[in-house]
């Protein structure tokens, strides 16, 4: 069924950033319905959704002149500065009257600024982090974190529902990001504990088959555990989330926790461990940090 606003148009939104999380979530807003103009560095991804019942735009001008609500998926803050124009005259111009929804995971800092910015040049910015990989943006089961202006939340509730199973309003600018570094660090520190429990059991003559069952049956498995370990005994470490950009928010959750004054032992270590992998598995899944603790000598 259609997405439609008020009066029977169809609600329109423009998404920027077709990466492995980007392409199916504007996948899953052309499915529900939405009008939606995509645009891309690279163009490979931007045919891949014009195929799939998008409009591809020339330019991050023409997303946001076409269309009020914008969702941001870019890999990096430098990639955000660049995209939107930051801190030159053609920023202000793009950002006016439209709500920018930034769904990439950066630092409290960059979003709080980032937001300041937009409202002075006259728009709206809301922080949507969302927590889940490639598997969970495909399905549209992506989990949410909200924080903006409550007009805007209201307003862009159905977009973010067309790509998440659930949101969270977490207060004001930027605790949606606070809120995200907080679960990843539970991520990232549970799957190097997997990789580290397949590499112990395989190391000490136990079977990992019989684990994963073990592991299955018991109060610890999730849908994390059950997919990491099947990746591992199906030898597939093809991305759901890359090595490279585990590295990436390990890395930002430890500088968010030295800039805290707060001790930070796990990520520390799985940060670095995370470090070794991509030396040789940056482009593989995180289950592959595996490989650097197997490398590693007493």
């Amino acid at each position: 069924m259609a997405t439609e606003r008020a009066g029977g148009e169809l609600m329109e939104v423009g998404f920027i950033g077709l990466g492995i999380m980007g392409s199916p979530m504007a996948r899953n807003l052309v499915r529900a319905g939405f009008s939606v103009t995509v645009w891309n560095r690279s163009p490979a991804a931007s045919a891949e959704l014009e195929a799939a019942g998008a409009r591809v735009a020339a330019s991050v001008t023409d997303v946001y002149a076409d269309n009020r609500v914008v969702v941001l998926m870019l890999r990096d803050e430098a990639a955000v500065d660049v995209v939107l124009r930051r801190r030159t005259l053609e920023f202000a111009g793009l950002v006016r009257d439209r709500i920018t929804v930034q769904m990439g995971t950066f630092t409290p800092a960059f979003s709080k600024a980032l937001a300041d910015d937009v409202t002075a040049a006259g728009g709206a910015y809301v922080e949507a982090p969302v927590s889940g990989s490639r598997g969970p943006a495909t399905d549209a089961t992506l989990v949410a974190m909200l924080a903006g202006p409550d007009e805007a939340l209201a307003e862009i509730a159905p977009v973010i529902d067309a790509m998440c199973a659930q949101r969270f309003v977490c207060g004001e600018i930027p605790a949606a990001l606070g809120m995200k570094l907080a679960v990843n660090t539970f991520l990232i520190t549970m799957v190097t504990g997997l990789a580290e429990t397949f590499h112990f059991a395989r190391a000490t003559g136990a079977d990992w088959e019989v684990l994963r069952q073990v592991l299955d049956a018991g109060p610890m498995a999730s849908t994390v555990s059950r997919g990491k370990a099947a990746k591992l005994l199906d030898g597939d470490l093809s991305a759901q989330a890359a090595i490279a950009d585990v590295l990436k928010n390990a890395a930002l959750v430890e500088n968010a926790a030295i800039a805290a004054g707060i001790p930070h032992p796990l990520i520390a270590v799985s940060r670095q461990l995370y470090a070794e992998a991509a030396a040789d598995h940056a482009d593989e899944d995180m289950i592959a940090v595996i490989e650097a603790i197997a490398a590693r000598r007493l």
